[in-house]
């Protein structure tokens, strides 16, 4: 199965590869949608209401939104900062990990290069 050297052959490394690159996916991909969502709209505010009451933001808007401001779900502040914080670490280790072996892969991968301009 492997070669004189006891190196896997480089289809077994690449298969290896993909499948890590799908399962960390699929566990990052969601949370990353989520974080990217949240902060997205507490970029323009509407996360916050106005002074002159005009405006008040949804209750499911601001309890999503205090994941960013106070590392916390409304709902669960029995737990620590901390907890948020490994989770946040984990997050983004995920995410670096996966973007390296889609670089990676593609890079990697060989295919036939066909002219655009067909």
């Amino acid at each position: 199965m492997f070669s004189r050297r006891g190196n896997p052959p480089a289809f077994f490394v690449m298969k290896w590869m993909r499948t890590l690159h799908l399962y960390l996916g699929c566990l990052f991909a969601p949370m990353l949608i989520f974080f990217c969502a949240t902060g997205a709209w507490q970029l323009f505010g509407f996360h916050r209401g106005t002074k002159d009451g005009s405006y008040s933001p949804p209750g499911w808007l601001q309890s999503l939104s205090t994941v960013h401001q106070h590392q916390n779900l409304d709902g669960f502040g029995n737990h620590t900062p901390l907890v948020f914080c490994w989770f946040a670490l984990a997050l983004a280790v995920g995410i670096i990990a996966t973007t390296v072996l889609g670089l990676v892969m593609a890079f990697k991968r060989r295919r036939r290069r066909w002219l655009a301009a067909r």
